[in-house]
């Protein structure tokens, strides 16, 4: 089967560096990444497309690109960056994307747009032809969060979803709804049902690594977040993902991290992850 892959960037996040980090001192994340005078952070927002068998399939780490972005108050505003924009340099509108899978559905919404979710107001969610995945375990959780991540599920895409009639439940493994070729791993660690879709591709596999493994920094196994569910679940989780990855010859995709989009690991004498062979960008890429 042929299949593309490309990455592609939406408007990027700011997220509080204590919470991002977790336990980590803040003199030490602050020599990895420099936050503002509010304390925040800037993080990537990085899907995948998948291009194979006439169908159009975007991977997700969170549901906050899946939002209509804001309309400009004024013609003077530039145009911010966004998922749309830059899937139409690749020649896809909105009605171009048959599936969009989400590896979990919190929302880290920019602050003009957590401002509007405050306000009451509902802003669409985008793709109106696609079928939308998810992991069935993740479903039932949004649907009756721990007060540890409430505030992470925005009711409003949560009832577009459901009222669409195009949500599909999935669970770990294979299934018809995706195909041959992808194999879905369940992740409890971050948030309960996380569902990291492995990708087969002629070099080797791609794992998306959702916000298991969001960016570089987290290859370091004891590196967790204030926002983990359960951290030593977490490290169990990477130890054996990265294991597998390595062992198959395959890849990781990161959908935070702001310089890297997919890597390759290795494992050194001290057990320590390493990324090489660093790509910014995916392009339609087959091999």
């Amino acid at each position: 089967m042929q299949r593309q892959l490309s990455s592609i960037s939406g408007a990027p996040r700011t997220i509080d560096g204590g919470v991002l980090f977790g336990n980590t001192p803040r003199r030490v994340w602050t020599q990895w990444m420099q936050p503002d005078q509010d304390n925040l952070v800037k993080l990537a927002s990085r899907v995948l497309l998948v291009q194979e068998q006439k169908r159009n399939i975007l991977v997700m780490a969170g549901s906050e690109s899946l939002l209509a972005p804001l309309p400009r108050t004024c013609n003077c505003q530039p145009h911010a960056p966004s998922l749309l924009h830059n899937l139409a340099r690749l020649g896809l509108g909105e009605n171009d994307i048959d599936v969009v899978f989400f590896t979990h559905l919190h929302t880290w919404p920019s602050q003009d747009l957590l401002r509007v979710i405050e306000d009451g107001l509902v802003q669409r969610v985008l793709f109106p032809r696609a079928h939308y995945l998810t992991g069935e375990n993740h479903w039932r959780r949004a649907q009756h969060p721990h007060p540890h991540d409430r505030n992470l599920f925005v009711r409003s895409i949560l009832r577009q979803l459901e009222h669409s009639g195009r949500l599909k439940l999935l669970q770990a493994g294979t299934n018809a709804e995706l195909g041959a070729g992808w194999h879905l791993h369940e992740s409890n660690g971050y948030t309960l049902g996380q569902l990291l879709p492995e990708i087969s591709m002629p070099g080797g596999p791609l794992l998306f690594a959702g916000d298991l493994i969001p960016a570089i920094r987290w290859l370091d196994l004891s590196l967790t977040g204030g926002y983990d569910r359960n951290p030593e679940c977490l490290i169990g989780e990477k130890e054996r993902l990265l294991d597998h990855v390595i062992d198959r010859g395959g890849r990781l995709f990161l959908a935070r991290d702001q310089q890297a989009a997919a890597v390759r690991i290795f494992r050194d004498r001290q057990s320590r992850y390493s990324p090489y062979d660093q790509q910014s960008a995916l392009s339609r890429e087959e091999v």
